[in-house]
């Protein structure tokens, strides 16, 4: 899996000066004026109809739902015909080692995050059909308070974004930060297993 560290710029566009001209150069011509508009040209022009305007976008909508918890035992792997009661998984057998807090490119095992939402932490996953503006608006998101968040692609979500916590899903068809920011806030760091908040910092496990 690859790992990369969170680094967001915003480029700035600089713009050329434009050159003068000398004070000495000859006056232009003055234009002559077009001639007026043909009949014909005017007709044309009353009767051309306006462009249609541009449709708003759809507003984002948003579902949270909680689940029945499904125990939190761990395991080397998970046991055989054992099924989560939710996607992504909100509770249940996991594996003994948590996932690293941070951004990924990559999909993480379902079987380990399930572990970090035991320790409080929140979990965003990202369809492969997720706009590129909304993965970066969830990167931007994710930077100012990264501790106990884990963001990473889940090809199966789709269109969606999925925002896991132990026991909680907020599932979302575009970014809506409010609804993001208020799910993070409610249940993150409030998971069965209370770890303080700076041992969940990117980078720790």
């Amino acid at each position: 899996m690859i790992r990369y560290a969170v680094l967001l710029s915003i480029a700035v566009a600089l713009l050329a000066g434009c050159g003068g001209g000398s004070s000495d150069t000859a006056a232009e011509p003055a234009p002559v004026p077009p001639p007026p508009p043909t009949q014909a040209a005017t007709t044309e022009a009353a009767t051309t109809e306006a462009a249609p305007a541009e449709t708003a976008a759809s507003p984002v909508s948003c579902t949270e739902e909680e689940f029945p918890e499904q125990g939190a035992e761990h395991f080397e792997s998970l046991p055989p015909g054992f099924a989560y009661n939710s996607f992504p998984a909100t509770s249940g057998p996991h594996a003994n080692q948590t996932v690293v807090w941070d951004i990924y490119v990559d999909p993480l095992p379902e079987f380990n995050l399930v572990h970090n939402l035991e320790h409080g932490g929140v979990v965003v996953q990202f369809g492969e059909e997720v706009s590129a503006d909304d993965v970066e608006a969830l990167f931007e998101w994710y930077v100012p308070s990264p501790n106990g968040l884990i963001m990473a692609p889940h090809p199966e979500l789709g269109d969606k974004i999925a925002a896991t916590a132990w026991q909680h899903l907020l599932t979302c068809d575009g970014f809506d930060e409010a609804a993001l920011t208020a799910f993070r806030d409610s249940y993150r760091f409030n998971g069965p297993e209370k770890i303080p908040a700076e041992f969940l910092a990117p980078g720790n496990s």
